[in-house]
């Protein structure tokens, strides 16, 4: 069987928050971010970050400042009250397409990976949907992976999360969990 040609791809999980840029099955990077503080899913409207398997669709901000704020992936000036008030697309924009039925409404929902003006929030859900990061880490992402990378963002099924649970009773000899 012919080895497969390493591909860089981004893998984040929603338990963790964290965001992992791979090349083949090796870790370059793992990045704090946030998904949405609506839950998972992808009801149009809906403001939940959509599971599954995506694609790089477009990317937006090359070249541009780290503190660059977007308004329909277009650089828009700020203001001192617009950082303290506004929900922010900041820095870099990996504008995603999704590639199964359940995600397919993803490009047409905005879902992106960008920068944010609430770094403080970062590690914790709080987007309306899309899957945010600190500006710096976003800029650092955004020049190792291209158009067409895949992403996949996964949340454990209840099944792996009873797995975990076994595991972890078997090993501190108690009880198995109902």
């Amino acid at each position: 069987m012919a080895k497969k040609s390493a591909q860089t791809s981004i893998h984040v999980s929603v338990p963790k928050q964290r965001l992992r840029l791979k090349l083949g099955r090796t870790t370059l990077r793992i990045f704090p971010i946030s998904t949405s503080k609506f839950g998972l899913g992808s009801e149009e409207g809906s403001m939940k970050t959509p599971l599954g398997r995506f694609r790089i669709a477009e990317k937006f901000g090359d070249g541009l400042p780290h503190g660059t704020a977007f308004k329909s992936r277009k650089p828009i000036p700020l203001s001192k009250e617009m950082m303290e008030s506004a929900d922010l697309v900041m820095s870099r924009i990996l504008w995603l397409d999704g590639l199964e039925r359940k995600n397919a409404n993803s490009y047409d929902r905005f879902i992106y990976i960008h920068g944010t003006n609430h770094e403080e929030r970062i590690g914790q859900p709080a987007s309306h949907g899309c899957i945010r990061m600190k500006n710096a880490d976003v800029a650092e992402l955004f020049d190792q992976v291209a158009v067409d990378t895949q992403v996949v963002i996964a949340s454990p099924s209840p099944t792996a999360s009873r797995g975990k649970k076994v595991r972890k009773a078997l090993r501190r000899g108690s009880d198995l969990p109902k």
